[in-house]
């Protein structure tokens, strides 16, 4: 009898023991992940993100949990999406794929914490009521993705100092996005007598008879929009405008490593970091109303000189040296 009772009490004990660890795994706190795009073209920036985790004590798969979300480049997509995480009452949403992204996650909760990654402006598109103390129950990062776009165009002057038409390539499916970049750039383009040219791609269908207008419109040099969809396709990008003979720049390292011209632009790595950092401060109790937005500083220039000299082209050497990295 007793070794039956002291058997039995082993089971007691295995069942409060696998109880016990699963209530500690239910009891992690579940970030819901909302991106634009698709977890393949995310590698940099999730791991900066969960770097930024990990400095606020946290790890996936250990201490808390990420539920992972993607439009694959469909922004109608976004507003579903939102609606799952919150249905599945998660702790906080990351939402990780732009300026559609953040809205739809606006849009969608009004209690759940959402930590944003843009580069617009959060207040103009109302995100936010000030950077300072964004009040409501959202806060972010952004990038100087949309404030460093004159200095794209600044660069092309550079190199093509006799570039008057200059297409720039946009994704109307992001009207807010369009709207800052357009009205930043302009003032630029105008003073550096040169002529933007708004040419639209909404999917990659699109890129067909986006360089086709490109082409019509005999453009000097392109310059690609700071948009999730473009992100997604820096190799493509880069091969079409070198088989166009097309100048072009973006803001995106991969797009120079895959042949592209230049890319200006904010560092993903500090971005993405900067985006787990506010994510980690909430779970750890910090109140998205008063945890003040964070803007980016690092701002990377690449060159690529191997491109260059098949469009015939000579860097200035006051770039190279102010170059963070250079391809040859």
């Amino acid at each position: 009898m007793r070794r039956r009772s002291f058997i039995s009490g082993l089971g007691s004990v295995a069942v409060a023991l696998s109880r016990g660890a699963r209530a500690q795994q239910t009891s992690q706190p579940v970030i819901g992940f909302l991106g634009t795009s698709s977890v393949d073209k995310y590698a940099i920036r999730l791991r900066a993100f969960r770097e930024g985790l990990e400095e606020t004590g946290y790890v996936e798969g250990k201490n808390v949990a990420i539920d992972y979300r993607w439009a694959n480049y469909d922004n109608e997509r976004l507003p579903v999406l939102a609606a799952e995480l919150v249905r599945r009452e998660v702790a906080v949403i990351t939402a990780g794929g732009g300026t559609p992204a953040a809205l739809a996650a606006k849009a969608a909760t009004s209690t759940i914490p959402i930590v944003f990654a843009v580069a617009v402006d959060p207040v103009k598109v109302g995100l936010v009521a000030s950077l300072r103390e964004p009040g409501g129950n959202i806060t972010g990062v952004v990038n100087q993705n949309v404030a460093v776009a004159p200095k794209r165009l600044e660069l092309l002057h550079e190199l093509l100092p006799a570039a008057v038409t200059i297409a720039l390539l946009v994704n109307p499916t992001n009207p807010a996005m369009v709207e800052q970049v357009q009205g930043v750039m302009g003032p630029i383009a105008s003073s550096l007598g040169m002529r933007l040219q708004i040419v639209r791609a909404g999917a990659e269908r699109d890129f067909d008879a986006a360089f086709a207008a490109m082409a019509r419109m005999r453009a000097d040099a392109l310059v690609i929009d700071p948009d999730v969809l473009f992100n997604g396709r820096p190799e493509e990008l880069a091969m079409r405008a070198l088989r166009q003979a097309l100048p072009a720049v973006f803001h995106y390292r991969e797009f120079v490593a895959a042949g592209g011209l230049v890319a200006y632009g904010a560092s993903e790595a500090e971005y993405y970091r900067l985006v787990g950092v506010q994510t980690g401060r909430i779970l750890n109790g910090e109140k998205p109303a008063n945890l003040p937005v964070e803007q980016t500083t690092k701002v990377e220039l690449i060159i690529n000189l191997t491109t260059a000299r098949t469009f015939g082209l000579t860097f200035p050497q006051s770039i190279i040296a102010r170059a963070d990295e250079v391809i040859d």
